[in-house]
């Protein structure tokens, strides 16, 4: 059986300015895929090319053996929903409108849904603990609400990969704890495979299967979360002072940040 996704010698360029620079990795299907890096190290970028939303310059991207340049744009969504890190604020539509908008490969939009997309709707709303808001106008909502709805949006597409770029940037705690658990428990029960962009390393251990390091479009790093998240890749990756030590919680590495008066010499 193929990878969900596999990426081969990927190279993409925005104008002149190279941002990926032949990276090639490999998504089991049924994984759950981090990707981790400073700013404008290229993850959205890898995300988009990975969605067929970028053209490479060199390389290609294959989703289930499949370049995915050679899906018509309905069948490539069946397979893939995309979580954007920003999602405009003023869209004139309730939140259950938005959450149905998930429909169309499937061929139902709006006026035009059945039965079952409702109920696939509904489903999608109460796991993402927006059911209370479906009547809700988007304009109303919270980042935070709104980041919900548009992961609720994707799962009602029912894709078998779902690609999202920091999707708990812009929540609390509690519910960043619980996107992350609603991933691993698709990740489990449902065989969904996810691929993720964050920027939160202690996430990224604790729920990632394979994590991809990347800093100014190349590889520094992929694998397990105790292979990337060394002391020695972090600091080649983020340049600064990064303490990694065991979780308590279990064995997956914990990163502390280090400030800068923890590095004077004692005494000075």
């Amino acid at each position: 059986m193929p990878p969900a996704a596999l990426v081969k010698h990927l190279q993409v360029s925005y104008g002149r300015q190279p941002v990926l620079r032949d990276i090639s990795i490999e998504v089991p299907e049924g994984a759950f895929f981090i990707i981790i890096g400073p700013n404008s190290s290229g993850k959205t970028t890898l995300l988009k090319a990975m969605a067929g939303a970028l053209k490479p310059r060199q390389g290609q991207v294959e989703i289930w053996g499949k370049p995915v340049r050679q899906y018509a744009r309905k069948a490539l969504a069946r397979l893939v929903a995309v979580v954007p890190q920003r999602v405009p604020t003023d869209i004139p539509f309730t939140v259950q409108e938005a959450v149905l908008m998930g429909r169309s490969p499937h061929g139902g939009w709006l006026s035009l849904e059945k039965h079952r997309d409702l109920e696939l709707a509904a489903e999608a709303m109460a796991i993402t603990d927006v059911a209370h808001l479906a009547r809700r106008p988007l304009p109303q909502l919270s980042g935070g609400e709104l980041q919900r709805v548009i992961i609720a949006r994707a799962l009602c597409q029912q894709p078998r990969l779902l690609l999202l770029d920091e999707p708990t940037a812009a929540l609390d705690p509690a519910h960043q704890v619980n996107i992350m658990d609603l991933m691993a428990r698709l990740q489990q029960e449902r065989g969904l495979t996810i691929v993720m962009v964050s920027h939160d390393l202690n996430l990224a251990a604790m729920y990632g299967d394979q994590l991809l390091l990347l800093k100014e479009g190349r590889r520094i790093s992929s694998g397990s979360p105790g292979e990337v998240l060394t002391y020695e890749q972090l600091e080649q990756a983020y340049g600064c002072a990064l303490l990694v030590d065991e979780n308590p919680l279990g064995k997956v590495p914990r990163v502390n940040l280090v400030p800068q008066r923890f590095l004077q010499p004692r005494g000075s």
